[in-house]
């Protein structure tokens, strides 16, 4: 009776050193990056930089989203807004200055460049449009402007 009782406790502590060594073996998850938007542009980076708000997309000439941004984007061009696409086939130093390391990334700059509002990846054309309506006049739309959304 005490021998199987003995056996059992070192089967027990067997097992409990093995889920020990196990539970070290296992590697943390690895760190995650964020990706981030700029919170500032220097507005001469862009042409049209005496209007006074910028929708400026980064976006890639091989990214199908990009270009359904762009599409919802352009929708906003006017006298008071200019929207631009930097696409990063051809301007790969504006993607760097900016560090940019995913597409699409939308922002939406003051006159003095400023970041009121961004985007990465895909966005609805309603949310783009009532945030562009949002930062030029405030009290328009239910939403924040300056929340850099990501």
């Amino acid at each position: 009776m005490i021998t199987r009782f003995v056996l059992v406790l070192v089967a027990m502590a067997v097992a409990l050193l093995v889920a020990i060594l196990l539970k070290r073996r296992t590697p943390d998850a690895p760190t995650q990056g964020g990706y981030q938007l700029p919170t500032q542009l220097d507005r001469s980076d862009f042409p049209q930089s005496h209007v006074p708000w910028i929708v400026v997309l980064f976006s890639s000439s091989t990214c199908d989203a990009c270009a359904n941004v762009l599409s919802k984007a352009r929708v906003l061009e006017s006298s008071d807004v200019a929207v631009v696409n930097v696409d990063y086939v051809e301007h790969k130093q504006l993607h760097s200055r900016y560090n940019i390391e995913a597409v699409p990334s939308l922002v939406i700059a003051d006159e003095h460049g400023v970041v009121h509002k961004g985007y990465m990846g895909p966005v609805k054309a309603q949310d783009l449009w009532a945030a562009v309506a949002e930062c030029r006049e405030p009290g328009t739309w239910s939403g924040p402007c300056q929340d850099h959304s990501q």
